[in-house]
């Protein structure tokens, strides 16, 4: 299983991701593909993402059963807690700029 969310992406990327996977909802993407498929999409991501971000989830061997990687600016960020990928908030700026 492969979720990816988008905010704030541009709409070609959007159009891109869903060559490749269903939009189940604005700006998220589900799909099944292999660890390459995966990778080659997240690529795209990254090529075409622009000022948004991304988060992309991923089922694996890992001890929670998934595994994510996130793109640009958002109050999520993931850290390593001994080899469980947790999430932390950073705070809150005055304004609302990161």
């Amino acid at each position: 299983m492969l979720v990816i969310v988008l905010e704030n992406a541009p709409p070609r990327l959007r159009g891109r991701l869903a060559v490749w996977l269903l939009e189940v909802r604005a700006g998220v993407y589900v799909g099944t593909y292999s660890r390459r498929v995966r990778e080659h999409i997240w690529a795209q991501v990254e090529e075409g993402l622009e000022d948004g971000n991304a988060v992309m989830v991923w089922r694996s061997t890992a001890e929670a059963g998934f595994e994510f990687k996130t793109l640009g600016t958002n109050r999520r960020m993931p850290v390593d807690f001994d080899g469980v990928q947790l999430v932390s908030f950073l705070p809150e700026v005055p304004g609302g700029a990161l």
